[in-house]
């Protein structure tokens, strides 16, 4: 409109009309002048985009890169921003790591200054990384070195690998518990193939040195590795694939490929040019070498800021008549997960970039190491060797659900894992969706074998990954198992799901894509906004002074109005023999809840009014804890999520403790549907964040604890530490019961069905859930009891090097700071 006005209304005006004709061929300015980009750009602009056109050599890019960089030599800040990029790409996208080698060997030929530049940052970064414990990025950067071997001089990389082994001796010797040296040792052997393909005949007893040693320490397995298994089969069961360090897989793949000559078929060679490029080739032989700087290691290593566990290889393709991924007896399988995990876990901030490198990964790697991208399974069949049947896609998603069913917990939060996989479905739904689909079936077929954590884990992904596709699934393959007992895991997942998707949704849009056998799992109370208000049936005890309370609460009356009611409901209770309190709470929070039943802030702003009176109610009695729980859960039976969060709130408001919470869903509740309620996934949600939030706020105790300016004193710490021991011991109690049988309400159960030896399908079920309860929780317990002992050494190292430190004069503030009344130096205000 602003155009159209200053046009004068937007007439018709013939002669403001201008015709090329006009100008009678000539031309105004000549043409436009053409615009260079400083070569610090165009280095940068290609550099980011290296090896990520399949269509172009990658001799050709390498060539390129180097060449536009030594033409312009002189430029400072090119050099310094190269170097810079060099490295910061390797850490970020580490698959491109060989061809970024590959740019610096070729750039040697011309300007061997650059390697020294590169190296001497390089190493200083290296001890640096070391001293933090940024074990992933001394891995990464170590790779680069690696790459970089045939430009070195001497044994190049490999007497930093000596170093690093040696501590990881000295740190298993300490300690057979320890994963710091674990994690050294992996860092090693993930380094070595890198060294080796630049030169396999030169390198060979080097390598067969250094791995007879890492044998010691990577043939063993390590403790912990029992409370990480992925798979939890039940007596006479079998996992689907034996278990397997990802350590121990990656020693016995290396030996392989040792005594094959390290062929090393998957890694990219971008160094080796082709034959017509023979004189390019011999000045990258015949190079100047260089040294490696020293990199000094500190006797004392620490984990670093992220907790190091062993790792189990994880699969979602095992056991298909057809090899869609590398076997586990190829060193790609190890050597493209490490890749492909590393691009996932460091590229964390931008899921579209991670999800494009995962679609993109054959360029990668080596020629002909993948199938054909989005090659149907089908047709995979019909592949012939030597051509691969692996198809990158299965590769791809392969990674991120090992990543998404790590434990004890993956790097980041699970959402984003489910982030990814839906991004990737999104950018190559052809590719990707088939492969999602037999990883889903696979998944299924096995939940009652996997560990119960990753078992809900896959029903949350799953759930929310349909939530982005329509809800649509194939559930026709499923429906066999709608009519299997509620204790069943089959059945327990599919009721599990279809509960998260009316989360993500509502009921009967929900219902709308399941079959009619399914339907009858989706009640008419869940189709309703709001629950009933019970007390508006006056046949329900106490239905006149819950409907009088719910008015007060509505007008938002004050307390003096509501005492008088309550007052009356316990003298009511009293005459029926009940308990007053117990039977005023129920009334008065599920009056709360019926005013708040809008929404999830309604709900909270109606705790927020009445938080004295539930506060005071929740710390009289246990009974009374209890009963909120109840009412809470009575109330929003329909829709247990809603429960669970109006749960979480009121732990937030310490009204509710965690210890009520998981009484009253292991021992109140379980006992009352005799164990059934271990297989209802919103009780094991409700018990599984209680302890979460629990153990969180003892690890924030732990880690202010270790700073100097801590304020925490020893008393609050064993009293975080001591509640917390508290509650896992209640919830080993509880579940050692129903694991074993000799819960009360299991016995009255085979007494009342005559069924008294414990081996009914239901009770043997029931012991089962209890199982997989113990196990998910007692590795919780043993994972915090080792945060404990690390967060305790931590503090001591800290105490010791600040008392070591010589106390020094403070100095006088500087032109710009000023001192305030707290003596507190703060930046002045300019």
């Amino acid at each position: 409109m602003a155009d159209y006005d200053r046009r004068g209304g937007g007439g018709y005006n013939p002669k403001k009309r201008r015709y090329r004709d006009d100008d009678e061929g000539d031309r105004r300015g000549g043409p436009r002048r053409r615009f260079d980009a400083p070569p610090h750009v165009r280095v940068r602009k290609q550099l980011l985009a290296i090896a990520e056109n399949p269509m172009r050599p990658w001799h050709e890019e390498v060539q390129s890169i180097a060449n536009l960089f030594t033409d312009n030599w002189e430029d400072e800040l090119l050099r310094t921003n190269f170097v810079d990029l060099i490295l910061q790409l390797a850490v970020e996208q580490p698959m491109k790591t060989p061809f970024l080698a590959a740019v610096v060997l070729v750039a040697n030929t011309n300007k061997p200054q650059i390697v020294d530049i590169l190296l001497a940052k390089l190493t200083s970064t290296l001890e640096t990384k070391i001293a933090e414990g940024d074990w992933r990025d001394v891995k990464l950067y170590l790779k680069l070195a690696g790459c970089l071997q045939s430009c070195l001089e001497g044994d190049g990389v490999f007497p930093v690998l000596e170093d690093l082994f040696s501590r990881a001796v000295d740190l298993q010797t300490a300690s057979s518990e320890d994963t710091i040296g674990t994690e050294l040792v992996k860092i090693i052997l993930l380094t070595l193939p890198y060294v080796m393909v630049t030169g396999p005949t030169q390198w060979q007893q080097k390598a067969a040195d250094l791995m007879e040693k890492t044998e010691i320490i990577a043939g063993e397995a390590h403790p912990l590795q029992a409370l990480i298994e992925p798979y939890h089969p039940e007596a006479g069961d079998e996992s689907p694939v034996a278990s397997q360090s990802f350590i121990s897989l990656l020693q016995s793949q290396l030996q392989n490929e040792a005594n094959n000559g390290w062929a090393l078929t998957c890694l990219p060679r971008p160094w080796e040019l082709p034959v017509e490029e023979v004189e390019q080739q011999e000045k990258i032989a015949n190079a100047e070498k260089h040294t490696l700087p020293p990199i000094a290691i500190p006797q004392t290593v620490v984990a670093g800021p992220r907790p190091l566990f062993p790792e189990i290889y994880f699969s979602v393709y095992v056991n298909q008549d057809v090899e869609s991924t590398p076997p586990l007896t190829n060193i790609a399988a190890s050597l493209i997960r490490d890749a492909l995990i590393d691009t996932i876990n460091v590229l964390n901030f931008n899921r579209n970039v991670t999800a494009r490198f995962l679609i993109e990964l054959d360029c990668y790697f080596a020629p002909r190491t993948f199938a054909a991208r989005a090659t149907p399974f089908d047709k995979i069949r019909e592949i012939e060797p030597p051509k691969s049947s692996w198809k990158p896609e299965d590769v791809a998603v392969d990674a991120v659900f090992s990543q998404l069913f790590s434990l004890p917990n993956p790097e980041h939060k699970l959402v984003y894992y489910h982030a990814v996989l839906t991004e990737a479905c999104k950018l190559a739904p052809a590719a990707i969706a088939p492969s999602l689909g037999r990883a889903i079936r696979f998944l299924f077929r096995n939940s009652h074998r996997m560990d119960l954590e990753l078992s809900n884990r896959f029903m949350d992904w799953f759930s929310h990954h349909l939530s982005n596709f329509g809800f649509t699934w194939k559930w026709t393959e499923w429906v066999d198992n709608v009519y299997l007992s509620n204790l069943h895991p089959d059945k327990a997942f599919i009721m599990g799901a279809i509960d998260k998707e009316i989360r993500l949704s509502f009921a009967q849009r929900i219902k709308n894509t399941l079959p009619e056998p399914y339907q009858s799992l989706i009640g008419p109370e869940k189709e309703k906004d709001v629950p009933d208000f019970k007390f508006a049936d006056e046949k329900t005890p106490f239905a006149a002074e819950g409907k009088e309370i719910a008015a007060l609460l509505r007008r938002k009356a004050p307390e003096e109005e509501i005492e008088p009611v309550i007052e009356r409901i316990h003298s009511l209770a009293l005459d029926n023999s009940l308990d007053p309190l117990v039977a005023s709470t129920d009334v008065f929070v599920t009056s709360v809840l019926h005013v708040g039943s809008k929404s999830l802030s309604h709900v909270l702003a109606a705790i927020e009014r009445t938080k004295e009176r539930l506060t005071d109610a929740g710390a009289t009695s246990e009974a009374a804890r209890t009963q909120i729980i109840s009412s809470v859960m009575e109330y929003w039976s329909a829709h247990p999520g809603v429960a669970i969060a109006i749960i979480e709130k009121l732990l937030n408001y310490s009204i509710l403790t965690p210890q009520a919470v998981i009484n009253w869903a292991i021992t109140t509740y379980a006992g009352a549907t005799r164990g059934e309620a271990l297989a209802r996934g919103f009780v094991y949600e409700m018990v599984f964040n209680t302890v979460v939030k629990v153990t969180s706020r003892l690890r924030q105790v732990l880690q202010k604890a270790t700073l100097p300016e801590a304020m925490i004193d020893d008393e609050t710490i064993e009293a975080e530490i001591n509640g917390m021991r508290s509650l896992f011991r209640a919830i080993d109690d509880a579940l050692v019961a129903w694991a074993t049988g000799s819960k009360d309400e299991m016995i009255e159960a085979s007494d009342s069905l005559g069924e008294g030896d414990g081996n009914s399908e239901t009770e043997k079920l029931v012991k089962r859930w209890g199982e997989r309860w113990l196990r998910v929780f007692k590795r919780r317990a043993a994972i915090e009891e080792a945060f404990i002992v690390e967060a305790r050494k931590e503090r001591e190292r800290k105490t010791a090097a600040a008392a070591a430190e010589p106390t020094a004069e403070a100095p006088a503030p500087a032109d710009n700071m000023v001192v305030d009344s707290g003596d507190v130096a703060t930046e002045a205000t300019v």
